[in-house]
């Protein structure tokens, strides 16, 4: 990726972001253990028309790795005042993996900032998830990372992948999941991941679900894209976050695994742009959000 990492100092803590193009705002978020590059296939094609903003999330990449709030909500709110910060009022928000959790908890706590909403393999739709991802939430887990990631072995990876680039070979899936790795061998990346996984998965599966709130999701243009071979989240969570949000739109793609926008990136922009070009951006505000947890509220009257 050739947009330059800059960074923003928000509650005293830097965050890293890389923003790129000029017209309306997207906001991407990557997974958990990722940063801003995940995003380094799309984000040069989408900035010829949108203003691009894909962070590194706090715990992540080139931010802060504090001791603090892992949880979904306080990384909507992180999001929420990244875009203060930088005057952007309103986005169309695309979350992949658990920056799709956090996409849902932004659309949730703070729909005025949100014009479209776009989940891409996303988390917080289902109790399933990897074993791996779960076996890292067990206790003492952290202890026996560093002899599961060591650093000399990111060193070799990473000379490796650097020759394979240079050689023009796009490693996909694998490069991501390198990625990945490669930052847990790190100590503070290592304590805001295992943070950050426990904050929304136990040995037994994902612990935070937003299936009983996705009919306000119904309110603003949504958009879920799955990879059919995803083995971090099955495309059924696809299926049925589809099936509870009125008017969504679904595309799995079949040659794609948990990561389509690095391993299929032609195919998720040609998804991306076509909804973005034939939907139109929402305006709903705090108060239509009361009105609709009124409406479900059936104990309480609602004003006509």
């Amino acid at each position: 990726m050739s947009t330059e990492l800059r960074h923003v100092t928000i509650h005293g803590h830097h965050v890293g972001y890389r923003m790129e193009g000029t017209g309306p705002a997207l906001l991407l978020i990557h997974g958990i253990a990722g940063s801003s590059q995940a995003w380094r296939e799309v984000m040069g094609p989408l900035a010829e028309r949108f203003t691009v903003i894909a962070p590194d999330l706090i715990g992540h990449g080139h931010s802060a790795k504090p001791l603090g709030d892992y949880s979904l909500g306080a990384y909507a709110s992180g999001m929420r005042d990244l875009l203060g910060v930088l005057g952007v009022d309103r986005a169309t928000i695309v979350g992949q993996s658990f920056g799709g959790g956090v996409a849902l908890q932004l659309a949730y706590q703070h729909p005025e900032c949100c014009e479209r909403l776009v989940l891409v393999d996303s988390g917080g739709l289902g109790r399933e998830v990897s074993w791996m991802l779960r076996a890292m939430t067990l206790p003492g887990a952290e202890y026996v990372m560093p002899v599961l990631f060591p650093s000399f072995v990111r060193e070799t990876g990473n000379n490796l992948s650097r020759r394979l680039h240079r050689q023009g070979v796009r490693m996909g899936r694998v490069a991501e999941m390198w990625n990945a790795y490669a930052s847990l061998t790190e100590s503070a990346n290592r304590r805001a991941f295992v943070r950050t996984l426990r904050a929304v998965i136990d040995p037994m599966g994902q612990t935070v679900s937003a299936n009983d709130r996705l009919y306000l999701a119904a309110q603003m243009p949504s958009l879920i894209v799955w990879g059919a071979r995803d083995t971090i989240i099955p495309a059924s969570h696809a299926l049925a976050a589809h099936e509870a949000i009125p008017g969504s739109r679904l595309v799995i793609i079949e040659d794609a695994g948990h990561f389509p926008h690095v391993e299929t990136p032609d195919e998720f922009l040609d998804v991306l742009l076509d909804f973005i070009d034939t939907t139109e951006p929402a305006r709903f505000g705090p108060a239509d959000l009361q009105h609709l947890l009124r409406l479900r509220a059936p104990d309480v009257p609602v004003p006509d």
